[in-house]
Parts: C-alpha cells; structure tokens; sequence
C-alpha cells in the first residue's frame, strides 16, 4: 500500500490517496471508518464477500459508511486507487444527500460520468500520473469550496471527546436544534452523529489497545458501563468478540 497526499486545493476535502497493489492475490478486513472512499481499479479484479455472497466492484465506485466489517478480495495483478475523504469532504462534489450512500458501494458512473479514465489509468505510468487523472477529475466535480463550519465543529467535538459524547449536550454548544441539526449531519457525512460517535469510539479503542489493560477497563474508559452492550457494539464492529478479534491479525 502507497500514500500520497491531494494537491492545496483539495485538501481541505481529501484525507489522502491510497494505492493497492496485489501482486499473488491478497484479502483485506476493512472496519467501518468515518470517511466515504471512492475507489479505480485499473488493473485486475477486486471483490467484497456480504452474507457469504461474493460480489464484484466496478471499475470505479463510491462506498458509504457501513456498520460492519467487510472482506476485500484482490486477484492477483489486481491494483485500486483510493481517494479518502474528509469527514463531511465527500458533499463538496456529489449533490445527493450521502446518508443515502449509508452500507452501499455504488458504480461512480451512477453520480459523475468520467469518460476515458479507465483508459487513461491503466496506460500512466507512474502513480503520480495516475492521481494527477484522479485529481483532474476531482477539480471538475467540485460544486462547493468549503466545508459546513457547522458540521466540522460538530465533528471535531467528536474526535476530541474520543467518541464518548452525548448529542444533547453537543447541541448546546451550538446555534441549531436537534432535528435540523442530524439531517445536516447526516446529509453531509453519510450517517448519524450517533453512529459517527460510534466509529469514533471504537476505532479509538482498538488503535490504543493494550494486552497489558483488562478488555472491562477499555471499554469504561470509552464510556461503556454494560459490557453485554460493548460486546454487541463490537461484534456489529468487527465482526468477532473483542478477545478473537484482538487475537487475529492486524486490521487497518
């Protein structure tokens, strides 16, 4: 896996680029995260497993937020072009309200017509080239220069507060009532500020976990006093219990 950043203009957008390459074939357990993906394949073929039916991606796609964890195939040779985006980055290009995105991969095509760009990424020959195509496209759907003040604050609360925040008291910080205020949120990021909180939380957990803490004592210092309800969470999460899950290998 490679990394490469967006130019200044679209950065305040897209969190960064992420380049698979497979060379022997490989398969990845993708967590839910707080950013949409928008995803080229240029070369190969790459395939999720859902509810032990095998499905095919298209050459271009955009996935929403899910509440699950997701297995990605990658036939040998196959390669893909991530795009990231910021929380809330994704509404600067797409005109659709993106909670409607909400467990769904989707054929670009569907949203913006990109002509030649399979073509044009399966013939450059470096990566640089290849997000310099991507970012071209990228600069000819952006319909707004920035981001909901509103919304980013809402997120950065969320962040600081690791995930452990109530939205009531959230909301007295800020000059708008609930309801107005989680049709924003979700119009924008692609889910609810509830379930954001809850990827935030768990996300955190798991990236600061310790063999040297008791599972009990994570789960309170997240914020959870039921441990039925931590295990429920994090089984929708991962997809196992926390002690099979922090027993398997690495996921990113």
């Amino acid at each position: 896996m490679k990394l490469f950043f967006p130019n200044k203009v679209l950065q305040p957008f897209i969190k960064r680029y992420m380049i698979i390459e497979s060379e022997y074939g490989m398969n990845n357990t993708i967590l839910p995260d707080t950013s949409i993906v928008m995803a080229f394949r240029y070369k190969g073929q790459v395939s999720y497993s859902e509810a032990g039916v095998e499905n095919s991606f298209p050459f271009s796609v955009i996935s929403g937020i899910r509440n699950s964890a997701r297995i990605i195939h990658y036939s040998q040779q196959a390669a893909t072009l991530l795009i990231v985006f910021e929380e809330g980055g994704a509404a600067a290009f797409f005109k659709m309200p993106l909670h409607e995105l909400s467990g769904l991969s989707i054929a670009l095509d569907d949203l913006a017509p990109h002509q030649y760009i399979e073509e044009k990424l399966a013939e450059a020959k470096t990566h640089q080239e290849r997000i310099a195509i991507v970012e071209q496209f990228l600069l000819s759907q952006l319909q707004i220069e920035t981001n909901d003040a509103l919304i980013a604050n809402a997120i950065q609360q969320i962040y600081s507060s690791k995930g452990d925040i109530k939205i009531k008291n959230m909301l007295q910080t800020l000059p708008i009532s609930r309801d107005p205020f989680e049709k924003r949120f979700r119009r924008i990021t692609g889910t609810s500020p509830k379930h954001f909180s809850t990827i935030v939380r768990l996300r955190h957990l798991i990236d600061h976990y310790s063999p040297a803490k008791s599972l009990t004592d994570m789960a309170y210092a997240a914020g959870y006093f039921d441990q039925s309800h931590f295990i429920k969470d994090f089984r929708q999460f991962t997809g196992q219990t926390p002690h099979e899950f922090f027993k398997s290998p690495l996921y990113w």
